[in-house]
């Protein structure tokens, strides 16, 4: 059987490779920056610009450029979708699409599964390091797992509910990532931790954000939970989250333990309305 030969094309920039594949959806995948979102938000720029839907899994456009790109995205007639940067791909900002003229007050939850991971397997009685080389090789923590450990994934998916959907109006300041009081979990101890444990207060690194007047203040650090809440149960790669509006004064979605396709799936879920 003969092969077929290969033809890689390469291309100056995205812009260029739009126009080149006539692409209709450009789905955006790369590495968090948490400095200033980018080059995800110049590929999503591009795509909306190009007359193509743009769907995301990266957080940093939702912090740094939401109102642009959702502006930009209204301008041209093209969704622009990010299920899949929080929770994977659970419903969230599609649920307050269904969710009309209520307003959120506040939230807390359980948002990065690579701590929640290690806490549970420090829990057990594994080093810090151990629990984080169990996260590796389950595949939800990165070789350089720094966002996750020290907060920084937390935050930036903190941010980017808050400025979605507590702060999307135009008089209303989207949230800075240094306005969050941000701490991780690099100096809990496993005694602590086991401690903690026993006791009852299992450690959990908690997001939590409350409106105050006109403006929101926002945190994300580990703290003591009581063992009957909630959050206490949410261990491996689950995550939790528990909404307050003005109608309905408790609102909670819990994901156990998704695999690994759950983001792709969030991705699929932005695909199929963008297309039809």
């Amino acid at each position: 059987m003969s092969s077929v030969p290969s033809v890689v094309k390469s291309f100056p920039d995205v812009s260029t490779w739009l126009k080149a594949a006539q692409a209709d959806v450009l789905f955006e995948a790369t590495a968090l920056n948490v400095e200033n979102g980018q080059p995800a938000i110049d590929h999503i720029r591009a795509a909306l610009l190009h007359g193509a839907h743009a769907i995301t899994a990266n957080k940093g456009p939702i912090v740094h450029a939401y109102r642009e790109l959702r502006d930009l995205a209204a301008k041209q007639g093209k969704k622009f979708l990010f299920e899949s940067t929080v929770m994977d791909g659970v419903p969230i900002f599609s649920l307050f699409d269904q969710l009309p003229t209520i307003h959120l007050q506040e939230f807390h939850g359980i948002l990065n599964s690579t701590t929640n991971v290690i806490l549970s397997h420090m829990e057990e009685g594994l080093t810090f390091d151990d629990a984080l080389k169990k996260a590796q090789d389950l595949g939800v923590a990165e070789t350089d797992a720094t966002h996750d450990i020290d907060g920084w994934d937390a935050a930036v998916k903190t941010a980017a509910l808050i400025n979605v959907l507590m702060l999307s109006n135009e008089n209303d300041t989207p949230i800075r990532l240094d306005q969050i009081a941000r701490d991780g979990i690099r100096d809990l101890t496993p005694q602590a931790v086991r401690n903690a444990k026993r006791d009852g207060w299992p450690f959990k690194l908690v997001c939590r954000a409350k409106r105050v007047g006109d403006k929101v203040q926002a945190s994300v650090g580990p703290e003591k939970v009581r063992s009957n809440e909630p959050m206490a149960r949410i261990a491996g790669t689950s995550s939790y989250i528990y909404f307050e509006t003005d109608i309905f004064p408790g609102l909670a979605i819990t994901e156990e333990n998704p695999g690994l396709y759950a983001t792709a799936y969030g991705l699929l879920a932005d695909f199929i309305p963008a297309v039809t």
